[in-house]
């Protein structure tokens, strides 16, 4: 067993008390369902795009996840044939998608931090943002749809995809939010 088996499996056990307990999967199950095809973060773009103070920045980011789909889950879950920890013997309490593509990395969590980066640069969001990327990704740890390296992976591609996004269209500001 490696290193990363070990982190995976110490993370996975630490899930385990939590899984069966009715409010925890709900929260877990539904985070996870609502973010497939990035849908919460797009939803939350189209909000904030109502402000005018705002649209760019969610236009920005809106983009940059569709962009970030097709690189993630067709450019680099091709480079990887990681397996998911998907235990078909145990009776998930909600439907949920399984996908086909490889565990690594987390479409989910790159997806949510990239989102929670893009979406509240330089403003109070930030506090709202982060935290729900966070349940997000941790959600597919829950409903064992991925490894915690793979979430953990999937987050700092998540970050660094921010960044260069952030680089290459740098948003001009007339006012702080």
């Amino acid at each position: 067993m490696t290193q990363l088996d070990r982190f995976d499996a110490a993370l996975d056990r630490a899930f385990a008390p939590l899984r069966g307990r009715r409010g925890c999967d709900r929260l877990f199950y539904l985070l996870s369902a609502l973010a497939d095809h990035s849908l919460i973060w797009e939803l939350i773009a189209a909000t904030l795009a109502i402000s005018p103070r705002r649209r760019s920045l969610a236009m920005r980011a809106g983009a940059a996840l569709a962009v970030e789909s097709v690189l993630i889950n067709v450019v680099v879950k091709s480079l990887f044939s990681r397996e998911r920890p998907i235990d078909h013997s145990y009776e998930h309490p909600h439907h949920l998608r399984y996908p086909l593509t490889s565990s690594f990395p987390s479409g989910h969590a790159t997806a949510a931090f990239a989102a929670a980066s893009l979406l509240s640069n330089r403003t109070w969001l930030r506090w709202l943002l982060y935290p729900l990327a966070t349940l997000v990704a941790v959600s597919r740890i829950h409903v064992r749809i991925h490894h915690a390296s793979d979430v953990l992976g999937g987050a700092i591609i998540g970050l660094g995809f921010a960044k260069l996004v952030e680089y290459l269209l740098p948003i001009q500001r007339t006012s702080t939010s």
